[in-house]
């Protein structure tokens, strides 16, 4: 089992959390510099370039990138081909016959320094109830953390926008999915193009939990590192780059200008836990209020108290759970089966440090409480959440949304 060291600086640890250390602009560059300063090794030094992906098929598209991470990846443990399948683009099919070939596809777009691997649960789920479901890997993923200061945004866009493409060239009917940045990138395409059928957004990032983030082009000309931390986890980086935070930034930027042009008018369904750490999770409902205004769309709240909201698109489930040990949901746990073999309940990689460096880590993980990054409770050691208890109900939710 994979655990955090739960004396590390508490500042780092969740990937996208340290985009809310930009708020250390307003100190000396010398001395942010100094806390973010990697080691000289192969993770912090970029590969010659980044994967291909404008391939004539999405067949060719994964085997030409796993060729690439096979030989650029820097390995983090003695199981590469685990790693490499856990990094590489996907796609799983119904089990159909000839005569009864697939007419739905969705395809999907992980997070900022996460990998397609975070799709792995949803898809397969979809994939039963006959979709094509495609999970795609972002330019400078998959690799290691200097490569996100590699492409450009409009690497993402075109990478986005060919898959796209090539699914259409599959299926009747493409719908999109996006976790956190993949949300932003898939929003701001799918509400300029209408021959996408519907959106699935979950802990989408395009309401961030600070006002701060215009100066991330700015800050990228000062240093290169905003947080360091130690990479443990296969499926995602732990050190962000300013130019990685520019990315985001950058698809904040863009989803903003795509749905005040024109609201989303297609169903959307929205995940978002109230106690998400690295974004407003309000905002994020008052926008699917104002900007997704088809009548099927639906919100899930997962919060301790109801959501803030008299729209009956928007449902609310209790994420106070003590007869399970968590106290609140997390930024990524919506996307997670309670089975999943490296995220779930009994999976293979658990984040120990949860910002309560002050608080004895409990030897025995029987004793673990889960929860959102940085909450605290008397007498409660807090890893991250890192699956979700109603993961059935929401692809119920999803079936409904769909059909």
């Amino acid at each position: 089992m994979n655990t955090r060291n739960p004396s590390d600086d508490p500042a780092k640890g969740n990937f996208m959390r340290p985009i809310r250390t930009i708020l250390l602009a307003l100190l000396p560059a010398a001395f942010l510099a100094s806390c973010a300063t990697p080691p000289d090794t192969a993770l912090y030094q970029q590969s010659p370039g980044i994967a291909p992906y404008m391939q004539d098929s999405f067949r060719g598209y994964v085997s030409e990138t796993r060729d690439w991470i096979s030989t650029h990846r820097v390995f983090l443990t003695a199981d590469h081909e685990m790693e490499i399948a856990r990094n590489i683009p996907f796609e799983i099919r119904p089990e159909t016959d000839a005569s009864n070939a697939p007419t739905r596809g969705v395809l999907f777009v992980h997070g900022l320094g996460s990998s397609p691997w975070y799709f792995h649960d949803i898809a397969r789920e979809m994939a039963k109830n006959g979709w094509v479901a495609r999970s795609m890997l972002l330019p400078g993923h998959g690799t290691r953390p200097a490569d996100l200061s590699i492409p450009d945004y409009e690497d993402w866009t075109k990478a986005v926008a060919h898959q796209v493409a090539l699914l259409e060239q599959d299926v009747d009917e493409v719908w999109l999915g996006g976790f956190s940045t993949g949300g932003n990138l898939v929003t701001s395409y799918a509400a300029r193009n209408r021959d996408i059928a519907g959106l699935l957004l979950f802990s989408p990032g395009i309401e961030p939990g600070t006002n701060l983030l215009f100066l991330t082009p700015v800050i990228q000309y000062l240093w290169d590192w905003i947080d360091v931390d130690p990479e443990d986890n296969v499926i995602n980086y732990q050190s962000l780059s300013t130019k990685a935070s520019v990315l985001y930034y950058r698809s904040v930027a863009d989803a903003d200008d795509a749905l005040d042009a024109q609201p989303f008018d297609r169903p959307a369904l929205v995940t978002m836990s109230a106690d998400d750490s690295v974004l407003d999770p309000p905002a994020m409902l008052q926008r699917f209020e104002t900007d997704f205004t088809h009548p099927a769309s639906r919100f899930i709240w997962y919060g301790q108290a109801p959501a803030p909201s008299i729209d009956s698109r928007v449902s609310s489930l209790n994420s106070n759970l003590p007869d399970q040990q968590i106290s609140n949901f997390s930024h990524l746990s919506a996307l997670f089966s309670p089975e999943n073999p490296y995220y779930g309940i009994n999976g293979s990689f658990v984040f120990i440090e949860n910002g309560q460096e002050e608080i004895e880590r409990p030897s025995d993980r029987s004793k673990l409480w889960r929860s959102a990054w940085g909450y605290t409770e008397p007498g409660k050691y807090h890893g991250r959440l890192t699956w979700n208890p109603y993961f059935t109900d929401m692809i119920e939710t999803i079936k409904t949304l769909t059909k």
